[in-house]
C-alpha cells in the first residue's frame, strides 16, 4: 500500500495530465457525439453498428483484448427484421494481486433533430458558455447520455498507460448498443457469460444517471421498479343520441375506476399497496438532511406551482422510497380537435406504479386487480372489465457502507473536495438490477453529469468541468479501490 504522501504526488501526475489534454478529450467526444448511433429508429441502426466499430477500436488503441458478441436479430411490431448491435466485452490487464473492476456504459442514444427545440444541431457537439463564466458546456446528443461517461472512464484508464504507471487495478467493459430501446438480449448475455468473463469480476460500476444538484456530486445506491398496467372495459361504439341515458357506458366505468386508484394527496388507494415497504431506518433517514437540493430550482425546472409536500425530506423520499401512481392516458377515446358524439365501445386506461424495495410484482399485481375488481363490482356494470401488466421492472438498490461507494466517496472528496450525496433515482434504472441479480456482484451507479445535463431532452449537455473532472474522479477511484485490496 502506498503512503498517503507518494498517493497524493501520483494523484497530482494524473490530474496534471488529464488538464494537459483536456482539447483531446473533447475532441474524442466530438467524434463520438457525430455518429447518430439513435437505437430507438429502424433507419439509423447502421449508425449505431459504426459507433460501435468505433467503441470497439477506442478500446483496442487501450491495449484491451475485445469481443464483439453478436447478439442475432429482433423483430419490430410491423413484421421488420434488424440486426441487434453487438455487445463489447473488453479486458484490460489479469493481474491476480489486483482487484478486477468492469464498467457498464452504452454509445446509443435518444432521438434528436434540431427542429425539437436545440439550439445547436444536435449531432455537433457545441461549446457554449454557461450562466457562470467559469461553466463552458459541451451541447449535443450523448454528450451525459451515456458518451460523454464512457468516454471519461476510458480516457482515466487511457491516462495510466500514457505516464506509463502500473495499472491500479484489472479492468472489464461491457459497452452496449441498445439501451435505449430496453437493452434487448443483454440479460441473457450476462446470464450466459456469468461464469466466464465475470467470474473474477469484483465490482461493477455505472455512470448513467445524473446528480440531485447542479454542483454538488453524488452517489447513486438505488432506484425504483416499474410497473405498468392496462384496465379496459366496453363492447361497440354507440350513438350518444340513441343510447345515451340507457346504457352503462365503457368510458364511465373506466373514468370511475381510474379515479379510485390515487387521492388528492397522492397517496395510493389500493388495498395492503404499503404493506411490504420497507421501514424508513434512522440511518437513512439522516442521510436526506445533508442533501443539497433547492425545492424552487427543481419547481421551477418541472413548471409547476406548487409540490404535494413543503419540505426537501417529503419531498425526496415520496420521490425515492415510496411507491406513486401515474396515470398516462385512455385509449380508444374521442381526443381529436372538436366534438364527435360517440359513446366509444372499448376504452383502454393506462397506468403505472413505481415500486420500491420490499414490494413484489406479483403481489401488486394482485392487490391491483382485486382493487379494480372490487370497484367494478360496485357498478353493476355488464361491461367487460380486464386488466393486464404487459411491463414490470424490479427496483434495485445498493448498501452505501459497501467498500465499494467508500472508496468512490473517497475520491470524489479528493477531486471535488466535498463529500457527496446520497441519492436514489425516482426512475428505474433496469440495467443496475440486471448486473446485480444475474452477477451477484457489488454494483454502483458513480454519475457524473449536473442535474441540468438535460438527457434524454433537447439541448442535452455535459458542462466541461463535469467531463474533465469526471475523468479525474474515475482515476482517482481507480486508485482507492486498489488501496482496498
Amino acid at each position: 500500500v502506498m503512503s498517503s504522501s507518494s498517493s497524493s504526488s501520483l494523484e497530482m501526475e494524473i490530474f496534471q495530465y488529464i488538464d494537459a489534454h483536456q482539447s483531446d478529450f473533447i475532441k474524442d467526444l466530438k467524434e463520438w457525439v457525430a455518429v447518430e448511433s439513435d437505437s430507438v429508429q429502424p433507419h439509423l441502426r447502421k449508425e449505431v453498428m459504426q459507433m460501435m466499430a468505433l467503441a470497439e477500436d477506442r478500446l483496442a488503441t487501450l491495449g484491451a483484448t475485445v469481443n464483439l458478441v453478436n447478439l442475432g436479430s429482433h423483430q419490430l411490431p410491423d413484421g421488420q427484421v434488424l440486426p441487434l448491435p453487438p455487445v463489447i466485452l473488453g479486458e484490460l490487464g489479469k493481474d491476480p494481486q489486483n482487484p478486477t473492476v468492469c464498467f457498464y456504459g452504452h454509445v446509443d442514444v435518444q432521438p434528436a433533430k434540431k427542429e425539437d427545440g436545440w439550439d445547436t444541431d444536435p449531432y455537433t457537439l457545441t461549446e457554449i458558455d454557461g450562466v457562470h463564466l467559469l461553466i463552458r458546456n459541451l451541447y449535443g446528443r450523448g454528450a451525459t447520455d451515456n458518451k460523454g461517461p464512457v468516454l471519461a472512464w476510458i480516457n482515466a484508464v487511457e491516462t495510466f498507460r500514457a505516464l506509463k504507471l502500473a495499472m491500479p487495478v484489472n479492468f472489464k467493459f461491457v459497452i452496449e448498443g441498445m439501451e435505449e430501446a430496453g437493452s434487448l438480449g443483454l440479460e441473457k448475455l450476462l446470464e450466459e457469460e456469468n461464469q466466464s468473463f465475470f467470474s473474477d469480476v469484483d465490482y461493477i460500476v455505472i455512470s448513467d444517471s445524473l446528480w440531485l444538484s447542479n454542483k454538488k456530486p453524488a452517489l447513486t445506491y438505488g432506484s425504483r421498479g416499474n410497473a405498468c398496467f392496462f384496465v379496459e372495459c366496453g363492447s361497440k361504439d354507440l350513438h350518444s343520441g340513441t343510447f345515451g341515458g340507457i346504457i352503462h357506458e365503457p368510458l364511465l366505468d373506466l373514468i370511475a375506476l381510474l379515479d379510485s386508484l390515487v387521492d388528492s394527496t397522492g397517496r395510493i388507494q389500493i388495498p395492503g399497496i404499503y404493506d411490504s415497504v420497507a421501514a424508513l431506518t434512522e440511518e437513512e433517514r439522516r442521510l436526506y438532511e445533508s442533501i443539497e437540493f433547492d425545492l424552487e430550482e427543481h419547481r421551477n425546472n418541472c413548471g409547476v406551482k406548487k409540490f404535494l409536500y413543503g419540505t426537501k425530506e417529503e419531498i425526496l423520499l415520496h420521490l425515492w422510497r415510496y411507491p406513486s401512481l401515474s396515470i398516462h392516458g385512455i385509449e380508444g377515446a374521442f381526443h381529436e380537435p372538436g366534438i364527435k358524439t360517440v359513446i366509444p365501445a372499448k376504452v383502454v386506461g393506462k397506468f403505472s406504479i413505481r415500486q420500491v424495495p420490499n414490494m413484489d410484482l406479483s403481489v401488486v399485481k394482485k392487490q391491483v386487480v382485486e382493487h379494480l375488481e372490487s370497484v367494478f363490482s360496485k357498478r353493476n356494470s355488464p361491461n367487460k372489465l380486464k386488466v393486464s401488466m404487459p411491463l414490470g421492472a424490479k427496483p434495485w438498490l445498493a448498501d452505501v457502507n459497501d467498500l465499494l461507494y467508500k472508496a468512490a466517496r473517497r475520491a470524489i472528496k479528493t477531486v471535488f473536495g466535498e463529500d457527496p450525496d446520497f441519492i436514489r433515482d425516482g426512475s428505474t434504472i433496469p440495467v443496475a438490477r440486471m448486473f446485480q441479480t444475474v452477477t451477484q456482484k457489488q454494483v454502483m451507479m458513480l454519475p457524473i453529469g449536473a442535474a441540468d445535463a438535460g438527457e434524454h431532452s433537447q439541448n442535452e449537455k455535459i458542462s466541461r468541468h463535469n467531463y474533465i473532472e469526471g475523468t479525474k474522479l474515475f482515476a482517482a477511484f481507480f486508485l482507492e479501490i486498489s488501496k482496498l485490496h
